[in-house]
C-alpha cells in the first residue's frame, strides 16, 4: 500500500463515513502528507503499514524541530490518529501504532476577546447608509448575538431562519444541525436587510437561498469577511488583531461572564465536548480581581 492510496482512500472515509466538510477533510490530509513526508526523507521511507510507534515519536521530534507549536503538533497527532483508526478498520494493519502515542502539553490560554464596548463600536463602525455597511452590520451582529463560526455565517440559509420566534438552523462541523437563540438587535439587523436591500440584489443562479450576498449576488468568501473585520477594526480604533473567530470568543466569554450556564453556551456554540466550552470559565485575571474585590464581603 503506497501513500497516495492510502491517503485518497483516508479522503473518501472522511466525507462517507464521518460526512466531515471538505476544509476538515483538507486539513486531516494536510497532517496526513507531512507524516508522508518524514516517511520520504528516513533511509527505509517505509510505507504507511510500516511505521511503527517510534517513528511517530521522531515524527514529532522532527516537526518540533521545524518550529511546529504544540497546539499545531496535537492537531497533526488527531489527523495521524484518525488516519491510522482507518486502516485499521479497513484491515490494512493488525495494530495501530498511534495507540500509545501522547500528544504534546499544550498550555492553554483565554482565546483573544473584545470587551462589550468594542463590540459596540466595531458595529458602530459600519456606515449603514450604504447597502454594504447595512449588510456588515448584519453579519456582525449575528456573528456576535449567536456565536457563530465564519463557516456557519457564510452558509446561513433564509430557509433556516425563523426570526418571528427568535431562532435559527445552523450547520456545524461534521454537518450537525443545531438551533441556535438569535436577539432582537440581530433581528432586526437581519429584517432590515433581506426586506430592504437584498432584496435589489440580481442574484446569482444556486445562490437564492443565501442570507448574505455580496453585489453580484454571490455568497460571501470567509476571507472577505475577515477582510472586512479587520477594517472595521482600523475604523473603530481597536488596536488588537482580531477575526471573526474574536466576535464567536467574546460572545461566549461574555456569555459566561454573565452567569450563563456552561451547558447552554456548550449548546449554542455546537461544541461536541464540555472539555472545550470550559476555556471560557479561565477568565482574565482583572475581571476576576474585579468580582472579588466588589462581591466578596471581607473584602
Amino acid at each position: 500500500m503506497d501513500w497516495q492510496s492510502a491517503i485518497k482512500g483516508f479522503r473518501a472515509y472522511l466525507k462517507l463515513e464521518r460526512s466531515l466538510s471538505d476544509n476538515s477533510i483538507e486539513a486531516y490530509s494536510r497532517d496526513i502528507e507531512k507524516l508522508y513526508q518524514f516517511a520520504e526523507i528516513q533511509p527505509s521511507k517505509p510505507s504507511p503499514e510500516a511505521i511503527k510507534l517510534a517513528d511517530l515519536r521522531q515524527f514529532i521530534v522532527w516537526a518540533a524541530e521545524l518550529g511546529m507549536l504544540p497546539s499545531s503538533q496535537a492537531r497533526i497527532l488527531s489527523g495521524i490518529k484518525a488516519f491510522y483508526k482507518y486502516l485499521l478498520m479497513e484491515d490494512r494493519i493488525k495494530s495501530d501504532p498511534s495507540e500509545l502515542l501522547e500528544s504534546p502539553k499544550i498550555q492553554r490560554k483565554l482565546p483573544d476577546t473584545l470587551s462589550i464596548d468594542e463590540v459596540n463600536k466595531l458595529i458602530d463602525a459600519n456606515d449603514v447608509s450604504k447597502p454594504e455597511g447595512a449588510r456588515n452590520k448584519t453579519i456582525l451582529e449575528v456573528l456576535y448575538g449567536c456565536g457563530l463560526r465564519v463557516s456557519e455565517l457564510t452558509e446561513l440559509k433564509l430557509s433556516n431562519l425563523f426570526l418571528e420566534i427568535e431562532f435559527i438552523k445552523v450547520t456545524g462541523k461534521g454537518s450537525k444541525e443545531r438551533l441556535v437563540p438569535i436577539g432582537g438587535s440581530a433581528v432586526k439587523a437581519l429584517k432590515i436587510w433581506i426586506d430592504h436591500i437584498r432584496v435589489h440584489i440580481p442574484i446569482k443562479k444556486g445562490e437564492e437561498d443565501m442570507v448574505f450576498l455580496n453585489r453580484r449576488g454571490a455568497r460571501l468568501s470567509r476571507v472577505y469577511i475577515f477582510l472586512v473585520i479587520k477594517q472595521l477594526a482600523e475604523i473603530a480604533g481597536i488596536n488588537k488583531v482580531i477575526s471573526p473567530h474574536t466576535m464567536r470568543h467574546s460572545f461566549a466569554t461574555h456569555l459566561v461572564e454573565g452567569g450563563a450556564d456552561l451547558r447552554a453556551v456548550q449548546e449554542m456554540l455546537g461544541h461536541e465536548s464540555i472539555t472545550t466550552t470550559e476555556i471560557y470559565t479561565h477568565l482574565d485575571r482583572e475581571y476576576l480581581k474585579g468580582t472579588i474585590i466588589s462581591f466578596h464581603p471581607r473584602s
